[in-house]
């Protein structure tokens, strides 16, 4: 785990900590702390340590001289934003780590600066696969162990908190709605499709989905172990990166189809191609947290006022004034709608027993999720890939003529 990855899981771990101390929990700021100084303790690897005094010290200082954060009502799309962007600022420095450490295997020099394990994350059928190798062969990948956790750790937010990983922390949403805002500037109609085309359209990213199970679900068991020992599996992140780093013609037009999508449509990239976002919905079904209003308190219902802020707020624009629960695959929880609300008891994120869960405790599950998992997996000894660097830059000399 590079000092990167560690300082961005003690952030995340620390703000815990503080949302749990300022809401009246003290027990679970306690437990908090109690975990990240016992996994220092357990791992004795001092990067963790460094990062968990840094994260400390930094907290403490939040919390003197910009305690509004925590101890105040912190709003909704404030929290969401600065979720998004912290997550988005974390995942671009380590893309800058693991390029200078690509580039350095390409001339063929040891890297001064290590591998960041968690970009395993952008290695999906790698991932499934090895979950598959786990579940039915008992056999744990230890080549991009890091892909298996982040799948894991993605689909559980799926099953918890519905789909508030793409509208929290997923950094491709991010860049959408800069993109959707900047052509905003220029082009103010929504341009948004008929309803007979929207619906079709929004199937192309569960066909996507149905085409990475397949590989993944078509892969006999038998097989899995030479794909894992492989030497295709070892570079697979490498081959990922020059995907994009030197992109062909196709690959231009497919990205230039996902810029024009973000831009012309909010969520567009979501709605239509994201394979991750209709995974996340579908697991979202079964999420017992769901958007829920209450007749009682709605100003339609209880006042007949004719009053619609919630569904002109939500971005996946959603009709949610006449629904009582929202159930869309295509909710992701970002909670505008309960933040355009005017009437606070009208309308929230909750259980079906109705106890509400407040947008703090939204982050501090969906932090949970995502970087629990990875402490855990890390301290278990599954997390750091033990391919060593003498292989990686024997077969990134070769990259081209690396096969399945």
């Amino acid at each position: 785990m590079t000092f990167i990855e560690s300082l961005t899981l003690m952030f995340a771990l620390m703000y815990i900590a503080s949302l749990n101390y300022w809401s009246g929990k003290r027990w679970g700021a306690l437990v908090t702390l109690f975990l990240s100084f016992s996994a220092v303790a357990v791992s004795l690897y001092w990067p963790l340590g460094i990062a968990l005094v840094a994260a400390l010290f930094v907290t403490i200082l939040v919390n003197q001289f910009a305690p509004t954060e925590f101890k105040g009502e912190i709003k909704i799309n404030v929290l969401r934003q600065g979720c998004q962007h912290l997550l988005a600022l974390s995942l671009f420095m380590v893309a800058i780590q693991y390029c200078i450490n690509a580039i350095q295997l390409k001339q063929g020099a040891t890297p001064w600066l290590m591998r960041p394990d968690v970009v395993d994350a952008f290695l999906p059928i790698a991932g499934g696969i090895e979950l598959k190798a786990i579940i039915s062969l008992n056999l744990w990948d230890q080549t991009h162990p890091a892909a298996a956790v982040m799948l894991a750790a993605v689909l559980l937010t799926g099953l918890i908190c519905k789909r508030a990983f793409c509208g929290w922390a997923c950094p491709l949403g991010l860049a959408g709605e800069y993109l959707y805002g900047l052509r905003k500037r220029f082009i103010k109609a929504e341009l948004l499709p008929p309803a007979w085309l929207d619906w079709p359209l929004r199937m192309l990213k569960y066909l996507l989905l149905l085409a990475l199970c397949y590989i993944v679900i078509g892969m006999p068991s038998a097989s899995i172990p030479y794909y894992l020992q492989g030497n295709y599996h070892k570079i697979a992140d490498l081959k990922m990166g020059m995907f994009f780093i030197t992109p062909g013609i196709i690959t231009l037009a497919c990205f230039g189809v996902i810029l024009m999508l973000a831009a012309w449509r909010r969520q567009g990239f979501c709605r239509y191609l994201c394979p991750y976002g209709a995974m996340l919905g579908i697991l979202s079904f079964a999420s017992p947290l769901k958007i829920r209003r209450n007749k009682e308190h709605c100003l339609i219902e209880a006042k007949g006022m004719k009053c619609d802020k919630c569904t002109r707020a939500c971005p996946a624009n959603i009709i949610i004034h006449t629904q009582t629960t929202v159930r869309s695959d295509e909710c992701q929880a970002c909670m505008r709608c309960v933040s355009a609300c005017p009437k606070s008891e009208a309308l929230g994120f909750s259980l079906k027993t109705g106890h509400r869960v407040s947008h703090k405790v939204l982050v501090v599950l969906l932090l949970l999720c995502l970087f629990a998992l990875p402490l855990t997996a890390y301290l278990s000894g599954f997390w750091h890939s033990q391919t060593p660097d003498d292989i990686r830059m024997q077969l990134i000399q070769v990259i081209d003529r690396v096969g399945h």
